[in-house]
């Protein structure tokens, strides 16, 4: 067999057994091998088998694709984008080492992908008592270890997928289709019935701030009138998660993240939007929907009375063992390049800080609204990728009042693109890629025209006499 073509997993398979509390002779032993044969395996010296992938699944209760996926390759983009700063300009790490390094030792990546995000917190603290940053009217600013930026981190190690929450809210899913009414309707009476709280939707002049709110006191859910049908049910199904599932929800909470403080509490929103987006696209009828539909985003949406940004954020979610959707990556962008949502269910190399590369037709969305349009793309690793992307909105405003928009990316590795309505028609054996970065400071495409900063890990060369492509020109070696 081909190297290539080989499946090496030994960090991951040393990761479980260590999760699980096994010696190597324990595991072997379940497994019906050799102490020495696994050892191998651990080390890299030997590839895993299909019969070996086969008892691990059985013998673990995994899905054997877990071991397939690249995760390896996500990981190191993040390492890469760490030793680029600048922090680390007069000690450069070849990226060959850093590779290995997430094979070889991926505890310790962990490690200092956690040491990064403190240096950066305090350096961010200190820049905010005296400034002193370069490019403030960038997207790209300064990178800042918020609870936000932990919040993603955490949904991301999760791969966007929490089963207890899935399972539940098709349970309750199945309850409320029982009773025959439309879901907001249905949400609204549980809430009323079984927990005392009232729904209301509410004039723009009394919601002039809010979209939702709880009033704890009189025990109402105020709506803004403002709000779409869509958003409607899921700002409902928001507060019966908390209602039915706060146990569960505050477990889950503090498991991910044992500190409490603004990130645990941001985690509990996370996770309690994501039980509201699973009770109204319930996993087995949506996964099997999107299946059956070639994962058509709007008509998905009119199925199950949900917006396009809340289907597109569903098939993030679909990594049920036995019943898995396409892995998807999502983003969402304002018309500044600024991202509000980054959620993957796959290995898509998103950058940590920073923004989008412009390069991305997401961005030529807010030229025609409400238009869906397609595009492949290369990453500089020669990975190819199909995207969807299409504005969005989050709620009607009043004449007057600015009307923000958004645009959202979804988009999958180009090997399940066959599986997409949007791509019938495309000859996807010989694609024409757009070849786009992860952002300017990270990109190392050599004359881009959209280039807005250098790259962090080239030298920088400035010509008088000459004015290239790019207004950025640099030692590509």
């Amino acid at each position: 067999m081909d190297d290539s073509k080989k499946l090496f997993v030994g960090p991951r398979l040393k990761r479980l057994r260590r999760e699980l509390n096994l010696s190597q002779a324990s595991m072997a032993e379940e497994l019906g091998l050799s102490p020495s044969y696994l050892n191998l395996m651990e080390r890299n010296q030997r590839p895993i088998t299909a019969q070996v992938l086969i008892r691990l699944a059985h013998t673990y209760s995994l899905d054997p694709r877990e071991f397939a996926s690249d995760d390896a390759e996500r990981t190191a983009s993040e390492l890469e984008e760490v030793f680029a700063d600048p922090l680390f300009r007069s000690t450069p790490v070849p990226r060959l080492e850093l590779r290995e390094t997430v094979e070889a030792a991926p505890g310790l990546v962990d490690a200092v992908n956690r040491l990064y995000r403190a240096y950066v917190a305090l350096r961010s603290a200190r820049e905010a008592q005296a400034p002193e940053v370069g490019d403030r009217d960038r997207a790209e600013g300064a990178p800042q270890d918020n609870p936000v930026d932990r919040v993603r981190h955490l949904i991301q190690e999760a791969r966007n997928y929490f089963p207890e929450l899935d399972e539940a809210a098709e349970a309750l899913a199945a309850d409320l289709q029982a009773t025959g009414h439309e879901p907001f309707f249905a949400i609204a009476e549980r809430l009323r019935v079984r927990h005392g709280i009232r729904v209301r939707v509410m004039p723009v002049d009394v919601m002039s701030d809010s979209l939702r709110r709880y009033d704890h006191h009189r025990r109402q859910l105020l709506i803004s009138e403002m709000v779409d049908p869509s958003g409607r049910t899921f700002q409902a199904a928001y507060q019966l998660a908390f209602a039915e599932m706060r146990q569960t929800v505050d477990d889950l909470a503090a498991r991910l993240e044992p500190a409490e403080g603004p990130a645990r509490r941001l985690l509990r929103v996370s996770l309690a939007n994501y039980f509201a987006g699973a009770l109204m696209m319930p996993y087995g009828k949506f996964h099997a929907a999107a299946e059956a539909l070639g994962y058509d985003v709007e008509v998905l949406g009119a199925r199950f009375g949900a917006s396009f940004e809340q289907v597109a954020h569903r098939l993030t979610t679909l990594a049920r063992p036995g019943a898995r959707g396409i892995p998807f990556f999502l983003v969402r962008v304002d018309s500044a390049g600024n991202v509000s949502k980054r959620f993957s269910s796959g290995r898509f190399p998103f950058s940590q800080y920073g923004g989008t590369c412009p390069l991305w037709n997401v961005h030529a969305t807010f030229k025609a609204p409400g238009q869906i349009v397609t595009q492949i793309v290369e990453l500089p690793d020669m990975s190819r990728w199909f995207s969807v992307a299409r504005t969005v909105r989050r709620a009607s405003t009043a004449w007057g009042t600015p009307d923000p928009q958004f645009a959202v990316g979804l988009g999958c590795e180009l090997k399940y693109a066959p599986r997409l309505v949007y791509a019938r028609g495309l000859d996807l054996s010989a694609p024409d890629p757009t070849p786009i970065g992860i952002n300017c400071r990270l990109c190392e495409r050599v004359a881009c025209p959209q280039r807005a900063a250098p790259p962090l890990m080239h030298a920088l060369i400035v010509d008088e006499m000459r004015r290239g492509v790019s207004p950025f020109e640099f030692d590509p070696a």
